[in-house]
């Protein structure tokens, strides 16, 4: 059993919260450009150490919900039932996470996002990094068998398959179209 978070974690929780969330409304507000974290600091009422403490960047501020995306990727693949096939799993992963990122309201973080070279660029190295997590977790489980080619392919495409979806005209076709690519391709790497 889990137990719930204690006092401590829960304010540490809403102090990175009340930091990320006033974080974006002045990158939309005023421009990511335009806006330091001494500003967030200053906005939020915390201090500047108190923003670092919880964001290891200006850009993180961002993609704060970075950790959480990740973890329910590695989740779907080792948390999955015994008898559950791996490609259905991480589709519906990802379709929860396309949710998530195609909700009303996100348009305008992605069109910051997209209008960001610094932003872009760590957008990035952070599909890269869920790549990875993902491909080490697919190697890592027993029940698998595939080789570490097929599962660093597959880990990638299946990051690209958020990031295509989220910005598609129909996101859950799209993730559909590319999932059924990742199956065909996952199947023919059966040992």
């Amino acid at each position: 059993m889990i137990e719930p978070p204690g006092r401590r974690e829960r304010k540490k929780a809403a102090t990175r919260q009340k930091i990320a969330d006033t974080a974006l409304r002045l990158f939309l507000e005023r421009g990511y450009d335009a806006v330091g974290i001494r500003d967030v600091a200053a906005e939020a009422d915390v201090a500047v150490t108190t923003v670092f403490s919880h964001f290891a960047s200006k850009e993180a501020l961002v993609f704060e919900r970075d950790q959480d995306f990740e973890q329910r990727l590695l989740r779907a693949v080792t948390d999955r039932a015994p008898h559950e096939r791996l490609v259905p799993a991480l589709r519906r992963e990802i379709r929860a996470l396309v949710r998530h990122c195609t909700a009303e309201g996100t348009a305008p973080v992605r069109r910051m996002i997209e209008g960001s070279p610094a932003l872009c660029q760590y957008e990035e190295s952070m599909q890269l990094r869920h790549a990875q997590a993902l491909a080490s977790a697919l190697a890592a489980d027993p029940h698998l068998s595939r080789s570490v080619t097929a599962c660093q392919a597959t880990a990638r495409f299946t990051i690209d398959a958020y990031a295509l979806a989220c910005r598609a005209a129909d996101p859950g076709a799209t993730v559909d179209e590319v999932f059924r690519m990742i199956e065909a391709a996952w199947e023919a790497t059966t040992p």
